[in-house]
């Protein structure tokens, strides 16, 4: 029932986001990210197509861009993506972006440490059980989001 759920939930929000109106009041997301690195291309299509206008920039070292941007280390992954002032570190939900950008918290941004497979962009078979961290300016790490395969 909760893969129904949140299978209904990703739905909604991408036939939401279809609309030029609504597409068009969606911040810019620019992707530092390996020039080699396919999974990073899948999550950003996957922004495009649910109507956010993306910037892929190739890097050769994604290390420098995440310290300047304050990603604790320890929800480090292989891409870094800046939205409208927030970090968003790897393979987070799009449903967590939009989330993040309605709510607006008090934090520096949010992360998917790693690659689980099944998180998007590393679709495949066995997926796993994630989580979506939120991190502040000082380095304080909570838990922002759970997804289930």
């Amino acid at each position: 029932m909760r893969n129904l759920t949140a299978f209904m939930t990703v739905c909604l929000a991408t036939l939401a986001l279809s609309g030029a109106a609504v597409a068009a009041d969606l911040p810019k997301v620019t992707v530092y990210k390996s020039p080699t690195c396919g999974c990073c291309v899948k999550w950003a299509d996957q922004l495009r197509a649910s109507g956010f206008e993306v910037e892929t920039i190739n890097v050769r070292d994604v290390v420098p861009i995440k310290q300047r941007y304050r990603v604790p280390p320890q929800l480090g992954s292989c891409h870094t993506a800046v939205v409208d002032d927030y970090v968003v570190e790897g393979h987070v939900p799009i449903e967590d972006i939009l989330r993040l950008l309605r709510e607006r918290p008090d934090k520096k941004g949010i992360a998917v440490p790693g690659m689980p497979v099944g998180s998007p962009g590393m679709e495949g078979p066995n997926p796993q059980a994630f989580k979506v961290y939120a991190f502040d300016s000082s380095g304080a790490i909570e838990e922002y989001a759970a997804h289930s395969p």
